[in-house]
């Protein structure tokens, strides 16, 4: 239905009686002050359902036909439409889907709500559903003149609109921008647009309260003032929202998310807000809510005082059964002091930790004692429990927090009292991130560990330079020294404080860790230069035990002269494997070169050559592409995801800790807490003598190095170099080949500063943890952009998620610094063809390291043969060779390429 008929604004006291939101299926719904509730359906939305996404992407719709049957069965009088999933051809999948609907008067007799970001999608929807819809929706995000477009459209296909909270400078998370944006939207549509106020729906934005950020406290209150404003100051609109995000904290826990969804319904209905997405499911009778619990929600819903989040957190750890049964199990607050405290850390409960640890304070003569006694004592049992695996390590970490906690509360009378330091620790450690290198996530997990071990750690942070790392810590007389690495250059950082640790005669033992780092570059690199004890140290939890070991006042030397012996023993052994392998010279390697039949062999071009920019992506359609198994990994938990959430070992704490993850990937894609940014470009290429590619971009050449396996291998396998997937120059055919550069870091230093500060270390490490993941799902999300849409060379791909993380599509996308491309310096061509710094700001340090750390790069190559490989071990005479090529000197090649280079 499309209709132009003009609306204006003057006419709207003379029509107070009559102007009612007024929707359709085959039957209608008026929304009147004397309505109840309007309940939206939102389980036929791929984001809102994993079963209705599972559904849909296997083209099953007979079947998500009976969810949507069911949820207007069970009372929704609006069904919300979503079909926005990377996997999805949204645009195919609502239509189909409403053609659908429109053949069942059962489903088809109540309004449809149209979701989506994408226009294309909303458009196509309105243009063949029945009756009058409801889209959702528009904001002022892209500014006025986007917004007006869109609304006028809207306007014409006759449907009503929800408008959010959203403008140019991004969501409103405040009261102040609440009604300024709401403002601003109405009289655009009503004056400008002329469309008809009563069609008009607000989603004010509905945020999670009781995360423990102090900014998150007055989330639910202003969406409620703001509700009120709204209805008493712009006639005849609504105000919707999606309740459930409200209690986002307490995922996990029923009856207090069933309490909360009650609550704030409660007082937002009486505010004005009259429609909403509601599982009903999730949903308690005010009335019935026990009295304990409704103070403690209501105080957290209103912020009526500063500790209600603590208090509501306290609650919830004793509320069992139904939310009508809730009752606080409090036994555990009687038992003696001490074990008390031990629960409290052991547990990762913090609400009553200040009291607990005050009260020892006042039974003590000093301060001091407290944590030397009591708390040392609790954190000894968590340590003992670790040790023996009866814990893991995101349960160590909420430990760390309620330690933290409870020494912050102490600090301030031990101050007071005149104590120095932290008497009583077992040792000082140092940590670093080492020169040019960013990444600190496996730094912070051991550092957390070892401190909840008694150790008192001096984080100097990341790109921490040598003379920096020496002076502190001279002058922090530390025991121990540990430096971590993930890029290849941090290896011959850590080679250059061992030497310079050695010329100042140190004594102090060094820790090595990071992913690039491992015990035969410890070994044979780092080792033989410094003459005190270096240990490389693969995962947090044998971290505890080397530190005891090398600093046990009786065992030490010992311990330090077999770990020299045994690295000793470990390098001979090393280094004479490889002298057993056989390495080819360069040119019989390239003789050996990988084939490809060239003749028969036709380029795809491109669809959209040249450079793009995607300035900030929607990271909801990330959710997707995130292969969780590395997460788990990084916080040492070992296997692979889903099957690790039933594993008998670790199944319970991994699926705490994807539950913990999920609550905060759902509020960083809710309220755009990081931003994800890509430039990427598909360019004409051909290979070229001594394995390079050759790239022309705006009419300029420019020159990809790629280096070439040189081990030698059995009859009929060949010695692969990058280049064999492009075709050669001589072979008359133009071939294409792409770059990229995704991040998703930006806003992550922010949030986990924010989280330290609140002592939080778990989700200081889980954001960054986070950020990565969305940054590996984006390269992943691009990379099949690139291969169905902006190159097309797979146009018809569907693949499953599982399928993609096992690369089981044509073409790949190898990076600088990884196996076969080793080189970072390659990088520095990326940075030049996209000029990714000047158009997303991703910084490459002095290490070439990219800054945000939650950052990718690399290449795009498309022929179906193009496969990962290993470069493996080359020859002096390549890195030669390469240096040559690059235009550097052969000493700055090494340094690149050291761990790659045979015998070196």
């Amino acid at each position: 239905m499309i209709t132009d008929k003009p609306y204006q604004r003057s006419t709207i006291n003379d029509q107070l009686q009559t102007r009612y939101l007024k929707l359709s299926g085959l039957e209608p719904l008026v929304v009147t002050p004397e309505s109840n509730f309007i309940n939206v359906g939102e389980r036929t939305n791929v984001a809102g359902s994993r079963k209705f996404l599972r559904l849909i992407k296997e083209e099953n719709y007979e079947e998500a036909l009976e969810i949507a049957r069911h949820q207007v069965e069970g009372g929704a009088q609006i069904i919300d439409i979503n079909m926005d999933d990377g996997l999805i051809d949204g645009k195919e999948a609502m239509v189909k889907f409403l053609n659908l609907i429109i053949a069942e008067p059962d489903i088809a007799r109540v309004p449809i709500m149209i979701d989506s970001s994408k226009w294309e999608i909303i458009e196509a929807g309105l243009q063949v559903v029945q009756g009058k819809c409801v889209v959702n929706s528009i904001s002022l995000k892209e500014g006025e003149e986007e917004f007006i477009r869109q609304a006028k459209l809207i306007r014409r296909y006759g449907a009503a609109v929800i408008v959010m909270a959203f403008d140019e400078v991004g969501q409103a998370d405040t009261y102040e921008r609440r009604i300024e944006i709401a403002e601003r939207s109405y009289n655009i549509l009503v004056d400008q647009v002329k469309f008809p106020p009563e069609d008009i729906i607000f989603d004010l934005n509905i945020f999670p309260v009781a995360t423990g950020m102090e900014e998150h406290k007055r989330n639910a209150i202003d969406f409620i003032e703001g509700t009120r404003w709204v209805r008493e100051n712009l006639p005849y609109c609504s105000v919707s929202g999606g309740v459930s995000n409200v209690s986002f904290s307490f995922r996990g826990n029923n009856p207090v998310r069933e309490a909360m969804h009650s609550v704030f319904l409660y007082h937002a209905i009486r505010a004005g807000m009259n429609m909403g997405i509601v599982n009903p499911a999730l949903l308690e009778v005010y009335d019935d809510i026990p009295k304990d619990l409704l103070e403690y929600v209501e105080d957290v819903i209103l912020n009526r005082r500063d500790d209600a989040t603590e208090r509501l957190l306290d609650f919830a750890e004793t509320v069992v059964g139904k939310a009508k049964e809730s009752k606080a199990d409090l036994s555990w607050r009687q038992e003696p002091l001490q074990e008390r405290i031990t629960r409290a850390l052991v547990k990762g409960i913090d609400q009553y930790i200040e009291e607990d640890v005050e009260e020892a304070r006042l039974a003590s003569s000093k301060p001091i004692e407290v944590i030397e006694g009591h708390l040392m004592t609790g954190m000894n049992v968590v340590g003992d429990l670790f040790g023996s695996g009866k814990m893991f390590l995101p349960q160590v970490v909420k430990s760390a927090r309620v330690m933290k906690k409870a020494v912050a509360h102490l600090t301030p009378f031990i101050e007071a009292s005149k104590a120095e330091g932290t008497a009583g620790a077992a040792g000082k450690i140092l940590m670093a991130t080492v020169k040019g290198d960013v990444h600190d996530i496996g730094k912070n997990i051991v550092s957390v560990v070892l401190a909840c071990n008694n150790y008192e750690i001096v984080d100097l942070g990341v790109m921490v330079p040598p003379e920096k790392i020496i002076q502190a810590a001279r002058e922090e007389q530390v025991d121990i020294i540990g430096l971590s690495g993930l890029i290849t250059p941090s290896l011959d950082e850590m080679v250059f404080l061992a030497k310079e640790m050695q010329r100042q005669k140190f004594q102090v033992p060094l820790l090595i860790g990071g992913a690039t780092t491992s015990k035969a570059h410890t070994a044979v690199k780092i080792d033989p230069q410094y003459h005190s004890a270096v240990v490389h140290v693969n995962d947090a939890s044998r971290a505890v035990t080397v530190v005891g070991d090398l600093l046990h006042k009786e065992t030490s030397g010992d311990y330090k002269k077999s770990i020299k012996v045994d690295y000793e023993a470990f390098r001979d052994k090393f280094l004479q494997r490889g002298k057993q392998k056989e390495y080819l010279d360069l040119s019989t390697a390239r003789a050996n070169r990988f084939q490809i039949d060239w003749p028969a062999f036709d380029p795809v071009k491109p669809s959209e050559p040249g450079i793009q920019l995607i300035p900030d992506l929607d990271l909801g359609l990330l959710e997707d592409y995130i292969d969780w198994t590395p997460f788990f990994r990084s916080w040492d938990l070992h296997g692979k995801f889903p099957q690790i959430l039933e594993d008998q070992l670790v199944g319970e704490q991994a699926t705490e800790l994807y539950e913990d993850a999920q609550k905060m990937l759902k509020e960083v894609i809710a309220k755009k807490q990081l931003k994800a940014k890509a430039v990427f470009g598909l360019f004409p290429a051909n290979s070229v003598d001594g394995d390079d590619i050759e790239v022309q971009v705006d009419g300029n050449s420019h020159i990809f190095r790629t280096l070439r396996q040189q081990l030698k291998k059995k009859a009929g396998v060949p010695n692969f170099a990058l280049s064999d997937f492009i075709a050669p120059k001589e072979s008359g055919l133009q071939d294409y080949m792409g770059c990229f550069c995704v991040t998703a870091g930006f806003g992550t230093r922010e949030l986990a500063e924010a989280y330290e500060k609140q002592l939080d270390d778990y989700s200081s490490i889980m954001i960054k943890a986070l950020a990565d993941r969305l940054a590996e799902a984006f390269a992943e999300y691009l990379h099949k952009q690139i291969r169905v849409k902006h190159w097309g060379y797979a146009g018809t791909e569907k693949l499953t998620n599982e399928q993609l993380i096992k690369e089981e599509y044509k073409g790949i996308r190898p990076a600088p610094g990884y196996p076969a491309c080793p080189d970072h310096l390659e990088k520095l061509t990326i940075w030049e063809i996209l000029r990714v710094e000047e158009q997303i700001g991703v910084k490459l340090t002095e290490s070439l390291a990219m800054w945000p750390a939650a950052s990718v790069s690399g290449y795009y190559f498309g022929n179906p043969e193009a496969r990962y490989f290993g470069l493996g071990k080359i020859t002096e005479e390549q890195v030669a060779d390469y240096a040559s090529r690059k235009g550097i000197a052969e000493d700055e090649a090494k340094k690149w390429l050291a761990p790659n280079i045979v015998d070196n």
